[in-house]
C-alpha cells in the first residue's frame, strides 16, 4: 500500500531497471524512446557506463501524473493499464537455457548449414514436402524505390491478390507462403537465375561467393525470436481473417517501426563511428543514453545468434574493435543487432542492408506465425479498457 505522496517528477532521474518497470517495455524499446527524443537520458555520475532517464518523460508516456502542482488524489487516480494483455499460443519458437530453438532445433546450429528455405519449411511445419517446388518466377516484379519500399510493395500486392475468404488447405497455404517469400526476395534483389534466396541477395549486392554464407546465416538467425508486437500483429490479423501475405505485412511493418529496428540503426551508427574515432564515438553514445547493440534481456548470458554470426568470419581490426570496445564500455556482450551491423559492414553492403536482412529473414518467421495461427492457433483473447470521457459528456 502507498503510504505517502509520490516523489515529484521534476528534475528526477531514475535507473534503467526502474524505467523499464514503470514503462513495461523491453530495453530495446526504452533505447528507441531515447533515440527518438521521447525520453531524455544522461550518464550516471556514479558510473559512466550506465545511464539515467528523466522520470517526467516516463510519467508522461505512461499516463502518470507528472506535474508538481497536482493533488495527491490526482496522482493516485488509476489511469488504466499502460499495455494491453493477450493470450497467444505458438508452436514455432522458444528461448530456453540461453538458446533459441525453431520447432525444437537450435537456431545457431541450423545456421551452420541451413538455407532460409530450409528454416522456412521447418517453421511452416513442411518438412516432408517442399512448397518452394511449386513456385515459379513471376513476370513484372516490383520496380523502383529502395529495397524496403520494393519489399513492402510486393507484400501489399500479394495481400490484395490473396484476399480470398474461401478456406484453403494447409498445403495450399504453405505454397502461398512460399510464393510470398519468393516474390519478396525477387522484389528486393531483382529477377535473375533461380538460385537460393540468399544467393539471389548476394548476387544483387555483388557479394563474393565465398562470403554469401554470411548472408545465409543472417537470414536464418533473423527468422524468429521472442514473442513481440510484430508476432501479435501477424497473429491478430490472421485471427481476423487476413491472408498470410496480409498478416505478415502487418507484422513486418510493425517490425520496421519497432524498438529493435531503432536499436539496429544506432548499432550501425556505432560501428561506423568506431571505424572513424572510437573514443569520441563512445562519449557521444553514452550521452545519448547508452551504446546500442550490447546486452539482451532475452539472453542475459549472451545472445547466441550474435555469437554464431560473428564467429563465422574473421573480422578486420576496425570491426573487431567496434565489438570489443563496445563490450568493454558496457560490460555486456554484443547482441544480434550489433552482429548484423558488423556483418553488413564486413560485406560492404548498402547503408540500410542490416535492417533489410532482418526484415527479409523475419518475413519467413512471420509467415510461419500466420500459418500456425490459421491452422493451430486458439482465438486471441485481448481486453480493451475504455478510459475516455463519460458517455454523454460535453
Amino acid at each position: 500500500m502507498q503510504t505517502g505522496d509520490p516523489e515529484p517528477q521534476a528534475d528526477r532521474w531514475i535507473g534503467r531497471g526502474e524505467a523499464l518497470a514503470r514503462l513495461g517495455v523491453k530495453t530495446q524499446t526504452l533505447y528507441a524512446y531515447v533515440s527518438r527524443g521521447r525520453i531524455a537520458a544522461r550518464p550516471d555520475p556514479e558510473d559512466s557506463r550506465r545511464s539515467l532517464y528523466a522520470a517526467r518523460d516516463i510519467a508522461r508516456l505512461t499516463g502518470e501524473a507528472a506535474d508538481d502542482d497536482e493533488t495527491p488524489a490526482a496522482r493516485r487516480a488509476p489511469r488504466g493499464a499502460a499495455r494491453g494483455e493477450a493470450d497467444v499460443c505458438s508452436a514455432l519458437t522458444v528461448i530456453t537455457g540461453g538458446r533459441l530453438f525453431y520447432r525444437g532445433m537450435d537456431a545457431a546450429q541450423l545456421a551452420e548449414t541451413s538455407t532460409l528455405e530450409d528454416v522456412a519449411r521447418r517453421l511452416w511445419d513442411a518438412r516432408t514436402v517442399n512448397p518452394f517446388a511449386e513456385v515459379r518466377p513471376r513476370v513484372g516484379a516490383v520496380a523502383g524505390g529502395s529495397l524496403r519500399a520494393r519489399l513492402f510493395a510486393a507484400l501489399a500486392r500479394r495481400a490484395e491478390e490473396d484476399a480470398d475468404p474461401r478456406r484453403r488447405t494447409i498445403e495450399g497455404l504453405r505454397v502461398e507462403c512460399a510464393r510470398v517469400l519468393d516474390e519478396a526476395v525477387d522484389a528486393a534483389a531483382g529477377s535473375g537465375p533461380r538460385l537460393f534466396l540468399h544467393q539471389r541477395l548476394a548476387r544483387s549486392w555483388k557479394t563474393p561467393e565465398r562470403d554469401a554464407h554470411l548472408i545465409r546465416r543472417a537470414l536464418v538467425l533473423s527468422a524468429d525470436n521472442e514473442m513481440n508486437s510484430a508476432v501479435l500483429a501477424t497473429r491478430a490479423a490472421t485471427d481476423g481473417g487476413a491472408s498470410p501475405a496480409a498478416a505478415a505485412f502487418a507484422g513486418l511493418t510493425t517490425t520496421a517501426g519497432s524498438g529493435t529496428m531503432a536499436e539496429l540503426t544506432r548499432a550501425s551508427d556505432w560501428v561506423v563511428a568506431v571505424r572513424r574515432q572510437a573514443t569520441e564515438a563512445a562519449r557521444r553514445a553514452h550521452e545519448a543514453g547508452g551504446l546500442a547493440g550490447f546486452g539482451s534481456d532475452d539472453y542475459p548470458a549472451g545472445d547466441p545468434r550474435a555469437a554464431a554470426l560473428l564467429g563465422a568470419t574473421d573480422l578486420p581490426a576496425d570491426l573487431a574493435r567496434a565489438v570489443g570496445e563496445g563490450e568493454a564500455a558496457t560490460g555486456r556482450k554484443a547482441n544480434f543487432n550489433l552482429a548484423l551491423a558488423v556483418i553488413a559492414r564486413r560485406l560492404e553492403l548498402p547503408r540500410d542492408a542490416a535492417g533489410d536482412l532482418l526484415l527479409l529473414g523475419r518475413l519467413a518467421g512471420l509467415l510461419g506465425h500466420a500459418l500456425d495461427q490459421a491452422t493451430n492457433g486458439s482465438p486471441i483473447r485481448a481486453r480493451l479498457r475504455y478510459v475516455g470521457p463519460e458517455p454523454g459528456a460535453h
